[in-house]
């Protein structure tokens, strides 16, 4: 069974430079550190860290975020070799998976349910289309392929003039690598806009494992020496990604968050990215969006009015699907997704 150790799993995607951060083996010991046991599967060119979380009764959920890795390329699942799948379903049923979550690394092109192609000799395990997806669906896509002057007309204009603005407010940014301070504005943050807020121990590790390998960067705007807003910015081979980021409550008609974006922009366009993600607005399509920003503020509606400024386009990831091992428990989970009637 092809089960791999971390260092393998890491010269495995070494070929793959631009596979998702999830699916990175940092970001599996991360997640390792607080209740999920990552396993990394490769078969032939197709690869996959799968999570498990423990249920009661020692069953398991498994889940793969942002993945399989194939090829290099964003390949239909269901084009994945027959083999590949035989020894992930395997994986699953030794650790008495529930069902498997699917978050594929690709974007929505309204295809219809998974469906693999017919083997002889390989069992498949009844596959559904997800409820839902852990990631957020939506995101906002930043093409950072241009010159910084042609990014910047690409923006709105009061975004555009935000960011020279904090310049001639005296805001600066820099690395930072004060995670108390940085945990302490996430919570700020967090009770402001109604969101969970991770441990510091959960952001200290982060930034150990991502940045102790040179796949981030934790950014802060100050003005006087004094922290205002601060962000954790990732990259890998042509992507990069807004991943974490909080603001304080003080001088925020220097536009210090606005400044901060965009030097996470330069830092990852300096590295090799291609595209710059800002990681999660509404799940409506533009028209929506557009028409409904300006009036709400609950959930991601708070956030789109600022990231739509940065000039991206809004893309749609594809829809995830779960291949249920044990219907009984699968169906339990459904309905508690669903709640009381």
């Amino acid at each position: 069974m092809p089960v791999i150790t971390l260092a393998e799993w890491n010269e495995f995607l070494s070929r793959f430079p631009d596979t998702h951060f999830l699916q990175t083996g940092e970001w599996g010991e991360l997640k390792k550190g607080f209740g999920w046991d990552p396993v990394r599967v490769v078969a032939g060119e197709s690869g996959a860290q799968v999570l498990f979380r423990r249920l009661p009764l020692g069953f398991t959920v498994a889940y793969i975020p942002k993945g399989p890795v194939t090829g290099g390329q964003h390949s239909a699942p269901g084009d994945l070799p027959p083999e590949f799948w035989a020894e992930v379903d395997e994986v699953c049923r030794l650790r008495r998976a529930a069902f498997l979550k699917v978050e594929p690394d690709s974007w929505d092109d309204n295809s219809p349910p998974i469906l693999h192609r017919q083997q002889s000799g390989i069992h498949y395990p009844p596959i559904v289309a997800g409820s839902h997806n852990i990631q957020p669906r939506r995101t906002i896509l930043v093409d950072l392929t241009s010159s910084e002057k042609e990014i910047l007309a690409r923006m709105k204009q009061k975004c555009r003039y935000n960011i020279r603005l904090a310049g001639k407010k005296g805001v600066t940014v820099r690395p930072w690598d004060d995670l108390v301070g940085f945990h302490a504005m996430m919570t700020l943050t967090g009770a402001r806009d109604e969101f969970g807020v991770h441990s510091l121990d959960y952001y200290r590790r982060a930034y150990g494992l991502f940045h102790g390998s040179g796949l981030a960067e934790l950014l802060v705007a100050e003005y006087a020496g004094k922290p205002l807003a601060a962000l954790l910015v990732c990259r890998g081979g042509k992507n990069s990604w807004y991943l974490y980021g909080a603001s304080t409550d003080e001088e925020r008609n220097r536009m210090p968050a606005y400044l901060l974006q965009w030097e996470a922009m330069l830092w990852a366009k300096a590295r090799g990215a291609e595209r710059y993600d800002l990681w999660g607005v509404p799940d409506e399509d533009e028209t929506a969006l557009e028409a409904g920003f300006e009036s709400r503020s609950d959930g991601l509606w708070g956030v789109y009015r600022f990231k739509r400024g940065f000039g991206g386009t809004v893309e749609r990831s594809a829809r995830a699907y779960d291949r249920v091992f044990i219907p009984l428990l699968y169906r339990v989970y459904t309905m508690l997704l669903k709640g009381p009637a």
